[in-house]
This record gives structure tokens, sequence and C-alpha cells, in this order.
């Protein structure tokens, strides 16, 4: 941190240097945050096989068990994070979950897993709404959807690290030594957060937005308000008509959430699909959805906050534009991938679509907080991060889950069915006469089966997985219209928020 001060003022001036070792630490954590969150999702394969799993359990475990603690629990603690020190809150949140990640290695079956999801979903509540918040007080509005981006490249960095890491150690060792593997490491990152990273003031980069002198600048420290249960709803309530009363933010509210949607059940299921359909090995299918997932997606994000806040400054309206056309961009690209019948030809397609699919990330972030004040930040990421998690982490995999489970039930009975559309109507008629859960616990003929019954499951399995994963993909296109309505209003709105 530079040692300047504001002359007549008591606000430290933080170096670039600083502040970039600060988003590189939460850039880590964040990075962590989603490996312990979506490690499940590449070895999973391996859980259900070993503890005789449905896809729906799967996507209970991915999904709505880890999401309803981490989104309920989301909202109190950003109010503390508005009242408190937040990096404080960061390295608390980052050992809890931390540790309960070491301690799915322990489970012995699937309620012993789901607790500790559970415990994970508690811990990773702490994460993002005091990180947002401490971001948009280290760097000003016109380069907070950048910062952002590189925040948010956590998502495809623990992503692929996950699922290397998480897909080597299951098949070399085992799922459970996978757990505790990626869960040690966080708790020697919260002490580095925790002794390296200082609390900057409330609105700290406000300042740069202001053409005065610096001899000028006299600021008061903030005073902390008053806690009252009252004033806790009343501030919820101010940010939540922002949220869902703008029509240029609800709409981006509802683009991240239905985008997140398919994506969150659509990844969830990417590593089986590799090892249902083409017999790969858990390593080497970690190292594809790995690599190209990190490739990707990480582009996407840092092209999403860079591009729309350059684009931005001709143009709000390039803040809703540009995921816009990301989305309607990937959508075809995603089907098209699956569509495919070698991996080495699946893997070569999504290299392309996840550099259009992600750069709705950071522009979205970007315009929720700012349009808020500094003291709701917090609240305004909590909030966001209830509504799309709850229904888009909470909701995904476990659709997708289901849809499999039900599109498999309907595959292994009709074995000539090739159309999706063909599948889906017949998923939820007949049931047939075979039961798929029975014939083949854990998605695999028991041992001793007959060939054709073995070949039966797999293929039933496997095809099922495909058709799954391309109904999720499609709602990007749905998130691509919502974005595109998005725009109209938006340079109204941001203009109101300046003068604000």
């Amino acid at each position: 941190m530079a040692d300047a001060r504001a002359s007549g003022g008591d606000r430290p001036l933080y170096s670039n240097g600083y502040k970039a070792t600060v988003l590189g630490l939460l850039l880590a954590t964040y990075t962590f945050n989603f490996i312990d969150r979506t490690i499940i999702a590449t070895i999973g394969q391996a859980i259900k096989v070993d503890l005789k799993l449905t896809d729906t359990q799967l996507g209970l475990l991915g999904g709505l068990y880890f999401a309803l603690l981490y989104t309920i629990l989301g909202i109190p603690i950003a109010r503390l994070a508005e009242r408190f020190n937040r990096v404080t809150i960061i390295s608390v949140s980052l050992v809890i979950w931390s540790g309960f990640t070491v301690l799915c290695g322990a489970a012995a079956n699937f309620a012993q897993l789901a607790l500790y999801r559970f415990g994970v979903g508690v811990g990773e509540a702490g994460c993002s709404p005091p990180s947002h918040s401490l971001i948009s007080d280290y760097y000003e509005p016109k380069k907070r959807a950048s910062a952002l981006s590189i925040y948010s490249f956590g998502i495809p960095l623990g992503t692929m690290f996950g699922a290397v890491a998480g897909g080597w150690l299951a098949q070399e060792f085992s799922w459970r030594v996978a757990f505790v593997i990626v869960g040690l490491p966080g708790i020697l990152l919260a002490l580095i957060v925790k002794l390296v990273v200082k609390e900057p003031p409330r609105g700290h980069s406000e300042i740069v937005e202001r053409p005065i002198e610096a001899e000028d600048v006299v600021i008061e420290p903030a005073a902390k308000p008053r806690f009252s249960l009252a004033a806790e709803f009343s501030e919820i309530w101010a940010v939540t008509k922002i949220l869902f009363g703008k029509w240029p933010v609800l709409h981006m509210v509802l683009g991240v959430t239905i985008a997140s949607f398919g994506s969150y059940g659509s990844n969830a299921f990417a590593p089986p699909y590799f090892v249902r359909a083409f017999d790969l090995g858990l390593a080497q299918v970690g190292l594809i959805v790995g690599l190209v997932g990190g490739f990707s997606a990480g582009v996407g994000t840092l092209v999403g906050g860079f591009l729309s806040d350059w684009a931005g400054k001709k143009s709000a309206k390039w803040y809703a534009l540009t995921p816009a056309i990301g989305l309607l961009i990937c959508t075809p690209i995603y089907i098209a991938a699956y569509m495919q019948t070698s991996w080495e030809a699946t893997a070569l397609i999504l290299l392309i679509p996840g550099i259009f699919h992600y750069t709705y990330l950071a522009p979205t972030f970007g315009v929720v907080q700012n349009s808020v004040e500094p003291r709701r930040r917090a609240t305004a990421t909590a909030l966001l991060f209830f509504f799309l998690n709850l229904i888009a982490l909470g909701g995904g995999p476990v659709f997708t889950g289901w849809l499999i489970d039900h599109l498999a039930q309907f595959n292994f009975n009709n074995p000539g069915s090739t159309g999706i559309l063909h599948a889906l109507a017949g998923s939820f008629g007949e049931a047939g006469a075979h039961s798929f859960t029975l014939s083949c616990p854990g998605g695999l003929a028991a041992a001793g089966s007959a060939p054709e019954l073995a070949r039966a499951c797999a293929d039933a399995s496997a095809r099922s997985t495909q058709q799954g994963i391309i109904v999720s993909l499609c709602f990007y296109a749905w998130a691509g219209v919502h974005y595109a309505l998005a725009a109209i209003g938006l340079v109204k709105h941001m203009k109101e928020r300046a003068g604000a």
C-alpha cells in the first residue's frame, strides 16, 4: 500500500501495485471457492458408482444442498459486511468452507455427504458479497466491470483446477482423497488474506470521479450505522427495489439467473457425459473439461468485463448488449458440440462457445454495484446471489439430473429412439416395463450381468445425459433475450445513478 495520503484528509491512497495484489488474493479466494463448489461435478461419476446414487441425488449434492444455506446466509452475512471488517469475514468463511470440503472425503453415505455440502455452502456464503464490496472501494466506477471480471476469472480457474486435480486424484487414489487435497490449501490462504488485505474506507474510490484538488479533500470517517431490525429490513428493501423495480437491472438479474441455471445444470453433467459417452477415465476427463472450460470461460469472463467497460464509455447499453449477443451466439455452438460422435470433436468445438457465453458475468456485477450506494454493495451482491443461486445453482443441476433420470427410463425401454423431442415427450408418458434404476444401479449393470444388459444400461445413460445437457443449454438463448431487454432504459438508469 502506498504511504501517501490525501493532503488535508486522512484517506489513504492505494498504489496500483497494492490494488493488484488485493485483487489477486480475492481472485485466489474465489478460485478456491469454485474448486470446492464444483469439484463434485468432476468426481461425481465416481461418487455415484461408489454410493449407488441417481443423477437426481448427484444434482442435489452439486446444487440444492449446497445452495440452500449458501443463499439464505448470504444476506445476513452481507449485512454484517456493511458494518464490520470485510476482510475478516472473508478469511473466516474461507476456513469454514475449506474445512467442510475436507470432511466431504469422510462421508460414508449420501446423507453424510449432503450434510457436509450444506456446511460448504455455509462457509462460501461469506465470499462474494464482501469481496464485491471491497473491489468497488478499491476501483472507481468506470473500471469496476473490468476489476470484477478479473475477480470472476476465479470461476473458470476454479472449475479448471478442480476438474484437472479432482479427476486425477479420484482416478489415482479415490474421490475421498480428492476432497481432502483440494480443501486443505484454503486454510493457509485464509491466513494470507487476513494478513495482507487492508480494509479500505467505504466509498473510497468514488473520490476519483470528483474534479477537485487533492488539498481540498477533507474526508470524515463514515459513522457506522446503528443497528436496528427495522433499519436492516429497510436497507434490504431499498436494495430489492433497485434490483427488481428498475427495468434494466431487473432484466440483467433475470438474464444472469437464467444463464446460470443452464450453465450449472449442463456443467454438472459434462464430466459424466465424457465418461458415459466415450468411456474415458476420470483423469482424462478432468484434463479435457478443465482445460477446455478454463480457456474458453476464462477468455469470455475477461472479455466481458473489459469489452463492456470500453464500449460502455460510448453508451451504457453495451453493458447489456455485450452479454445478449454473446449468449445468443454461444447457444447453437454448444449444441453442435454435444451432437458430435467423438470426444475429440466435442472438446475442440467446446473451445469456442465459452468465449461468448461468459461475457455476461462482469457486466452484470458492474451494473449492480454501480446501481447502489457504497454501504449497500455487499447487500446488493447478496440479494443478487440469493435469487441467482437459489434458482440457478439450487435448481440447475437438480433439473438436469432429474431430466436425465426420466430420459434414461425412456431410452432404456426404447433403445431405437434417437430424437430429443421424441424422448422428452416419451419420458413423461408411459414409464416402460423395465426400471432403469433397478436394472442399472448407479447407471451401470450389476457385476456379472449379461453383456446385452450392460450395453443397454451404458447406451441409455450416455444418450440421456447428452439429451439432458442439450435441453439445459437452450436456457442461454432465453437469457440473451432478457439482456437485450435490459438495454432498453439502461443509459437513463446509469445517468440517474451517476447523479445520485
